[in-house]
């Protein structure tokens, strides 16, 4: 049987590539991950949970730590973390975020958090910096839900808001499951879930994050503090019709669920207007999928989020409720299953204060609809997050971006707030 990857040894004193400061150092690391899981043709990233992109993430996390004489270890649910100081002595501060994309996603979403994570402890160290509480960095696996649907499936179970026996149920389109995947990548899925002990070594953390909106560039602020994560879910909507030929059938004989699907996703984006909410269904699964065929069964996945879980319910109600109407009308049968939810989360404000703080106060607090690790988290752990500037509010696309100068100063901004929580 496979089995994680044992802890890596610790050397003596940290190498002096880590003495760099953070632009130095955020520039380096940047071009040496940029590589990995980029797409020729899209010129997007393709990191999947447990691919062969994901190794090559892996690798470079652990590589990293190493070079830094971190202590490297992978917790039972594929996380990886690199600690500087005890990792058993608790009130830990950590940081970091996620490796993995959605398909053809950005460079930024996620890996910016990690990057800089490395990045900021190198600044602390130019600096000669003292710590007194241990310190940690870590990327989370299979953060985006590309692969088997599910968004912070290493988070969620570390939490414990995954079980080990929802995670097994999780298969990817090829029909590969969760535990499958993980053993051919190496890892033994038989240690999945609740991980409350790794979670009562932490103090507080703190996860820095490519900014998925334009509120920044529109203040002229480079750094944010995020205030709260948005209610969200996913929620499969599957249109069962009738399946028949494209070129023989009578329009008044067909029960074609595309016609229901389509209503509905016209439906989705009426009610999310009206409510000042989000609504997309951006996946869709057709059988037979065939060019002259009328399909049998048509499944869309719903996305919506709100500022407030009230207006997020009439939301998702109301397009089921049309979608109900229009399936009765065409002849379709409905299902619906919501796939995942996330609660409206509320950053720690005694944390958050905290912050500004160290950051000199007026720091521009914004809320967000994307979902994070940190969110996941904060059930258990005292979190934040910072957000770093993108000046076009793209996200999830190839069009994702941060100026360099911006990204260096999000680096600074987190080794001062590191400073501040771990160095006192």
């Amino acid at each position: 049987m496979p089995t994680p990857e044992a802890p890596a040894p610790r050397s003596a004193a940290a190498p002096a590539a880590a003495a760099r400061g953070g632009a130095g150092s955020f520039h380096t690391l940047w071009n040496e991950l940029a590589p990995i899981g980029r797409h020729a043709d899209s010129g997007g990233y393709r990191r999947y949970a447990w691919t062969g992109a994901d190794a090559d993430c892996r690798a470079w996390f652990r590589a990293q730590a190493e070079s830094r004489g971190l202590t490297y270890e992978v917790d039972r649910n594929g996380n990886q973390w690199a600690w500087l100081g005890d990792p058993l002595a608790g009130d830990a501060v950590v940081t970091g975020s996620h490796l993995d994309s959605v398909p053809d996603g950005g460079a930024f979403d996620g890996p910016l958090g990690v990057v800089s994570s490395f990045a900021a402890l190198d600044e602390l160290r130019s600096r000669g910096a003292a710590f007194s509480r241990p310190l940690a960095i870590t990327n989370f696996g299979d953060e985006e839900g590309a692969r088997f649907g599910l968004a912070c499936v290493g988070s969620r179970l570390a939490a414990g808001q995954l079980t080990k026996e929802k995670a097994y149920e999780l298969r990817d389109g090829d029909g590969v499951s969760l535990p499958e995947a993980m053993e051919r990548a190496g890892y033994d899925p038989g240690a999945i879930g609740a991980d409350p002990e790794r979670l009562a070594r932490i103090g507080a953390f703190v996860e820095l994050h490519v900014e998925q909106g334009r509120a920044l560039d529109l203040s002229g602020d480079r750094v944010g503090i995020a205030s709260a994560i948005w209610p969200h879910g996913r929620w499969r909507f599957d249109f069962h019709g009738e399946a028949n030929h494209a070129g023989t059938t009578r329009l008044v004989d067909r029960r074609d669920p595309m016609l229901t699907y389509a209503q509905t996703v016209l439906a989705a984006r009426r009610e999310a207007a009206l409510a000042g909410a989000v609504a997309t269904f951006g996946k869709i699964s057709v059988e037979p999928n065939g060019v002259n065929a009328i399909p049998s069964l048509v499944r869309g996945w719903l996305d919506s989020r709100a500022a407030d879980q009230a207006t997020l319910d009439t939301v998702v109600t109301a397009v089921e409720k049309a979608a109900r109407e229009h399936a009765d009308r065409d002849g379709i049968d409905l299902a619906v299953v919501r796939e995942s939810f996330t609660p409206v989360v509320e950053f720690e404000h005694a944390l958050r204060d905290e912050i500004d703080r160290i950051l000199g106060g007026g720091v521009p607090v914004l809320g967000t609809g994307a979902g994070h690790d940190a969110g996941i988290l904060s059930a258990a752990v005292p979190t934040a997050m910072l957000f770093v500037r993108n000046p076009t509010g793209v996200s999830h696309s190839p069009q994702e971006f941060a100026a360099e100068d911006d990204c260096v100063a999000g680096v600074l901004a987190l080794a001062d707030v590191l400073e501040g929580l771990a160095c006192r």
